[in-house]
């Protein structure tokens, strides 16, 4: 019994083959969890916390509907992590990493079961990516030298990406946006400078992309509405009238004059600071806190346009934006740096009034509005906007262009297929596995169009026999489709990003033969 009691009570322990299993089921239920998402006619998901106010979220990115959700299973876990670190690196694919991620583990677990060791499973499954990953790098496309391509590349790659996303009824009109926001960038992968402001009202295609800066903010009373040459301080720093902040201190007076000694003690100092702010020789001051009346008359006298509580999102992008730097005191006019911009304005979008900064210092700086229905609407909007400009930019840095629609996925079963007929021993039998784990993906995209999938991967495969195919799943019409003719694209670095991290996560899941769950906390009782 001594070795039983090796564990508190309470903390369990799977070994083997139930740990194994645990695992296997964990991920291949998150696996199915996502893949109704995928491909253009993926459905959506309704995520509604049980938090205060219950928020609700409809979405079909994989990444989001992952990160939202409880999981115990620690497999399972696994598979959320690499659907973020594909969101936070390439932006896209997070639903493909992990139904590819499930299906490998489906297919090792039949392995299992047919007696084959978890090592041999990896050692085959790392020989078919690097198989896959060579396929690919054969039929990668690289349109760089040619601008127009080029340009004509990336719109397809957004509108590839935004054809399964909520947006693709405007596909053309959002991969144009999309496209110019990200040329403005010139190959930089930071995507601060190009701002997303959400406007409910109007329809999508009301939406627009604007070059500049614009300030979720009103222009306050009695203050200039336009500045010209604008040179701005941009500050966090406490503008209401320096009351006596020592907290707890009693001031006991003898006279009511005595308290408007105070008062006016008070009022000479924010007098001073505000003296010294317009000091920098600025028209403009934006500040992170609030501005009280008395400083707001004081720069309204000056000429100074004052805008108070810009959000700390808007102000660092402000500041980055107008290549000023966000300053906290006002001693040495010489060591803050300013921001600069051509004009300011007030301007209307539907209902609100905002302040549009244009012909700022950094030329990649826009602001994309969206407009829509409803901001459960507008919030996908934001989704799937961000997923294609994040894929741009990589596609902008990286620019090996593959066909999409389930082309890539043939291309790669064809050549592991290839190589598990070349590979003596068991290890063949994990590659022909491996093979049939990446044609689960075109297999999911015809499911969910509501086609016969056998008949539409028994087409493809023939068709991808022929050299040099370009066929894939044409979900509109139904039917296996010319990718070239369609313009169906994707990113190599994200079809890549999707075989390694899926491949790893699976690798790691079948490597585990035993769970360890601790004993649960002792609640005290404190009666």
């Amino acid at each position: 019994m001594a070795v039983e009691r090796l564990f508190k009570n309470e903390a369990t322990e799977e070994k083997g083959e139930r740990a194994r299993m645990a695992s296997f089921i964990g991920a291949m239920a998150i696996a199915d969890l996502v893949k109704t998402t995928l491909g253009p006619k993926g459905m959506d998901k309704i995520l509604q916390s049980t938090g205060r106010g219950h928020s609700v979220t409809v979405t079909n990115d994989g990444a989001t509907i992952l990160k939202s959700l409880h999981i115990d299973n620690p497999a399972a876990k696994v598979l959320v992590d690499i659907s973020k670190v594909q969101d936070d690196e390439v932006g896209d694919g997070t639903t493909s990493v992990v139904v590819l991620a499930g299906e490998l583990l489906r297919e090792a677990e039949k392995l299992v079961n047919s007696k084959i060791h978890p090592m041999t499973i990896i050692a085959g499954y790392r020989m078919a990516a690097e198989a896959a990953r060579n396929a690919l790098l054969e039929k990668v496309m690289d349109n760089k030298q040619d601008a127009d391509k080029f340009k004509e590349d990336l719109l397809k790659i957004a509108m590839t990406t935004l054809s399964s996303k909520i947006l693709s009824q405007d596909k053309e009109h959002f991969a144009t946006l999309a496209v110019d926001a990200v040329m403005r960038l010139k190959g930089s992968t930071n995507l601060e400078s190009i701002q997303i402001i959400k406007k409910p009202g109007g329809s999508l295609k009301d939406s627009f992309l604007d070059e500049g800066f614009i300030l979720d903010k009103k222009i306050g009373v009695g203050q200039p509405k336009r500045i010209e040459n604008a040179k701005i301080l941009v500050a966090n720093t406490a503008m209401d009238t320096d009351k006596v902040k020592i907290y707890g201190a009693r001031v006991r007076v003898d006279s009511m004059a005595k308290v408007a000694d105070i008062e006016g003690a008070e009022k000479e100092k924010m007098r001073e600071k505000v003296q010294k702010i317009i000091n920098h020789g600025i028209n403009c001051f934006v500040n992170r806190q609030l501005i009280y009346n008395f400083p707001e008359e004081l720069f309204a006298d000056a000429g100074v346009l004052a805008i108070e509580h810009a959000d700390f999102d808007g102000i660092e992008r402000l500041a980055l934006v107008t290549g000023g730097e966000i300053a906290s005191t006002f001693d040495n006019p010489e060591s803050v740096k300013l921001g600069h911009c051509r004009l300011i304005e007030e301007i209307m979008i539907g209902e609100d009034k905002l302040i549009h900064f244009s012909g700022v210092e950094m030329g990649q700086a826009c602001t994309i509005v969206l407009r829509g229905a409803s901001p459960h609407m507008l919030d996908e909007a934001e989704r799937s906007l961000h997923d294609a400009l994040c894929v741009l930019s990589q596609t902008v840095n990286d620019s090996r262009v593959l066909l999409g629609g389930g082309w890539p996925e043939m291309v790669m079963a064809k050549a592991v297929d290839e190589l598990a007929r070349r590979t003596p021993g068991k290890r063949s039998h994990a590659i022909e596995a491996f093979s049939r784990a990446l044609v689960a993906i075109p297999t999911t995209i015809a499911d969910n169009a509501g086609l016969d999938s056998a008949e539409m991967i028994a087409q493809l495969r023939a068709e991808h026999q022929r050299e040099e195919s370009s066929a894939g799943i044409d979900v509109i019409s139904g039917s296996v489709g010319n990718m070239v003719e369609l313009g169906i694209s994707e990113s190599f670095k994200v079809k890549q990003a999707v075989l390694l991290s899926a491949t790893e996560a699976a690798e790691m899941i079948l490597r585990v033969d035993e769970i360890i769950t601790c004993a649960p906390r002792q609640r005290e009782d404190r009666m």
